[in-house]
């Protein structure tokens, strides 16, 4: 007689999926934070030499430049003591010559500063390190932000104590010639404040063309043409309508806002501010919405 004789086995339980089970640990899908994105690109901007070199050149020109527009200003305040002449042109343009003295660099500034935006942009894209980047940062915008922050913040300090020492230098040299400057008077400030805030909205400009363009001299080149080209052709080119536009100019926009007061000719100081706004949030805003879209 055979006895039938069953073996029981358990079925193994399923094993369980691997990887945290808190829901806070989806967050790592989206990316670091814009904190930490902002420390690397703090991190890649000033372990660039190329970049502390324009950095460099800038407050060179800057000090170099009011150093220089302070003897010229106090040869041509000599020259109206004893030229008739002189003095009537001297008499002519009004207000303080020295005040201006320490942002007579400015001209040179924007375009370091704002070539220095599209190379921080275009550079990502010539080298390749923008796969890197995009793929640590997947959403861009981040990382499009913390380079925008950087750059505009750089140019405004850059420029703010690159314009106090120029009239820290030019101080000594006005004095030769009997002329005086305050640099702490209110419109100093207010010319230092301006220009540095226009400076750093020409870097902010820049980058938006290195990212539209994704091209160094493309980029550079279109600088140059909105703010050292278009004014001078828009002044030589007859027509009202010329005449008008060029006052929408984002180069032709710091003078209604520095002015003690309105300058024939020019928009107001709001409207100026306006602009000025226009000109950096437009360009901005097609860059981002390109370079969310757009292959790397």
């Amino acid at each position: 007689m055979s006895s039938l004789t069953t073996e029981s086995t358990s079925s193994p339980e399923p094993a369980s999926a691997p990887g945290p089970r808190n829901p806070r640990g989806a967050r790592s899908l989206a990316g670091p934070t814009f904190f930490r994105v902002l420390n690397s690109e703090i991190i890649k901007f000033r372990s660039l030499l190329s970049t502390l070199i324009l950095l460099a050149s800038t407050a060179a020109v800057m000090v170099g430049f009011g150093a220089l527009s302070a003897w010229g200003t106090g040869q041509f305040a000599d020259a109206a003591t004893r030229d008739p002449q002189a003095a009537a042109r001297m008499a002519s343009q009004g207000g303080d010559l020295a005040i201006s003295v320490p942002t007579s660099g400015i001209a040179f500034a924007q375009l370091i500063l704002g070539s220095l935006g599209v190379l921080l942009m275009s550079s990502e894209f010539t080298t390749g390190m923008a796969r890197s980047t995009f793929a640590a940062v997947p959403k861009r915008l981040p990382a499009f932000a913390a380079k925008l922050v950087v750059v505009m913040v750089t140019s405004f300090v850059v420029t703010a104590v690159s314009t106090w020492v120029a009239g820290l230098a030019a101080v000594p040299i006005l004095d030769n010639y009997g002329l005086a400057l305050d640099l702490g008077s209110s419109q100093s400030v207010k010319l230092l404040l301006v220009n540095s805030i226009y400076v750093a909205a020409v870097a902010a400009i820049g980058m938006a063309l290195g990212t539209l363009l994704r091209n160094s001299a493309g980029g550079i080149m279109s600088l140059v043409g909105i703010f050292f080209v278009a004014p001078i052709a828009f002044q030589l080119i007859p027509g009202d309508f010329f005449k008008e536009a060029r006052k929408y100019l984002p180069g032709n926009t710091v003078e209604p806002l520095t002015a003690a007061q309105h300058v024939p000719d020019t928009l107001e100081a709001w409207q100026a501010g306006l602009v000025l706004g226009g000109w950096v949030v437009v360009p901005v805003l097609l860059a981002a919405i390109l370079l969310k879209r757009r292959d790397v």
